[in-house]
């Protein structure tokens, strides 16, 4: 790991700028993947799958025997604490419903807005050297809360067959359709539909550059919404003198072990506290099975050191982490400070493990940066809101005449005239 004491403005900027791939490369090659699959389905499905996978799969999606067999490979321990999860992340999200109210905003005018669930959603589950079954749980619950009709998931395939744990979760939260496909194909896949998968209408699921890059061209290639541009984890502490350096050490190898790309940055206002937490890492990423991995993570990992707090803050507001432990003694005090994170997590004992597998808050998180201007994933994601509106004879006659005035003003005489029709049709009945 980095350890910077006290760098200026300008260093602090280069400390904080994440390392990323040629945006023109990383979209050359998922323009190129796209093409494919628009013009030969699953062909370019299966073809690009034995290129990026090493697997040639027979059938794509896998069936609903092959889903329900997946119980007998999950241990009762497992079970249960998948269904604790469920049902902390099912609390937490059924708590994010709301009540339609009906405002007159003029005597004879009523407003109001309901939700409406997205038809057809896509669930991404990255594949790599985990088997992420808790992005189903973050994903398909609240999609099933929010009354989608239908929620497909995709997930790269492997030669021992998908993951049980991914299978047992994707039945226990809603999903409908699974289909052994990951990377590019599978974005492009859900985007612009195939013989045997289908388009979807938003796109959802975190995962590198290339999974970011290819939701992002979705959008305009394949009319798709998407959650949010998430590409590789991060967490960033901001810790004092009263934190648990052990805590601390285990919470950044926590985030180290997703991926060599994975960002991980200590903030502190304590040298002593920068030097026990190097200690601290160097013994506790020995004992990890996954310590190759995290390794190569920590060589662009960083203890940065400033002068008190607020400057901790303000870097961290400007790096807007994904996830964001405060490990201070007033902590919601310093919470009240944050602008910019994905989550926040209070206190010594709020590691972001917790979050990511079963407090109930969601785990799908803006990363590099776009917590400045994205939310994470919640019900909301998975609704849209409609506005109705209901303008009696007498709610016309109140407001009818502003708006003549305002269409008047905007040379659009049509739209005057829709009002004026109105209007006169009332008063001839007045007269009548």
């Amino acid at each position: 790991m980095q350890k910077i004491l006290f760098p200026d403005e300008k260093k602090k900027r280069e400390l904080i700028r994440r390392p990323e791939k040629s945006k023109s490369e990383l979209e050359n090659i998922v323009r190129e993947v796209f093409d494919a699959v628009k013009q030969n389905g699953d062909k370019a499905i299966k073809e690009y799958t034995l290129k990026f996978d090493r697997i040639l799969p027979n059938d794509l999606e896998i069936s609903m025997e092959t889903v329900a067999e997946s119980e007998k490979y999950v241990s009762e321990k497992l079970k249960n604490a998948i269904f604790q999860a469920i049902s902390n992340i099912s609390r937490f999200h059924e708590s994010q419903r709301e009540k339609s109210a009906k405002i007159e905003t003029t005597e004879g005018v009523v407003c109001w807005r309901e939700s409406r669930p997205i038809e057809r959603v896509g669930i991404y589950v990255p594949g790599g050297s985990a088997p992420l079954f808790s992005t189903v749980l973050m994903l398909a619950i609240p999609a099933k809360i929010a009354g989608c009709k239908e929620i497909v998931l995709c997930t790269p395939p492997h030669a021992e067959g998908v993951n049980p744990a991914i299978l047992f979760a994707a039945k226990h939260s809603g999903v409908n359709r699974i289909f052994s496909v990951g990377g590019i194909q599978a974005i492009g896949a859900m985007a612009f539909g195939t013989e045997t998968i289908p388009k979807v209408n938003k796109i959802f699921g975190p995962g590198n550059q290339y999974i970011t890059m290819a939701k992002q061209i979705a959008q305009t290639a394949g009319n798709v919404a998407i959650d949010m541009p998430a590409g590789p984890s991060e967490v960033l502490i901001i810790a004092d003198a009263s934190c648990n350096h052990a805590f601390i050490a285990a919470d950044l190898l926590s985030q180290a072990e997703h991926g060599a790309d994975s960002q991980v940055i200590l903030l502190s206002d304590s040298q002593a506290v920068a030097e026990k937490v190097v200690d601290e890492i160097n013994k506790q990423t020995e004992l990890l099975p996954r310590k190759e991995i995290v390794k190569q993570s920590l060589e662009n990992a960083r203890i940065i050191v400033l002068k008190n707090i607020d400057e901790c803050i303000a870097l961290s507001n400007d790096y807007a982490p994904e996830h964001l432990i405060l490990a201070c003694k007033n902590y919601t005090e310093t919470a009240k400070k944050i602008i910019n994170a994905g989550s926040v997590f209070l206190g010594n004992y709020s590691c972001e493990s917790i979050g990511d597998y079963a407090s109930g808050t969601n785990h799908t998180l803006p990363t590099n940066g776009y917590a400045k201007n994205y939310s994470g994933v919640s019900l909301d994601s998975f609704i849209k809101k409609i506005t109705f509106q209901e303008i009696s004879a007498k709610g016309i006659v109140n407001i009818g005449k502003t708006v003549e005035i305002m269409a008047k003003a905007e040379l659009l005489d049509a739209h005057k005239n829709a009002v004026t029709l109105r209007l006169q049709s009332l008063q001839n009945q007045i007269n009548m």
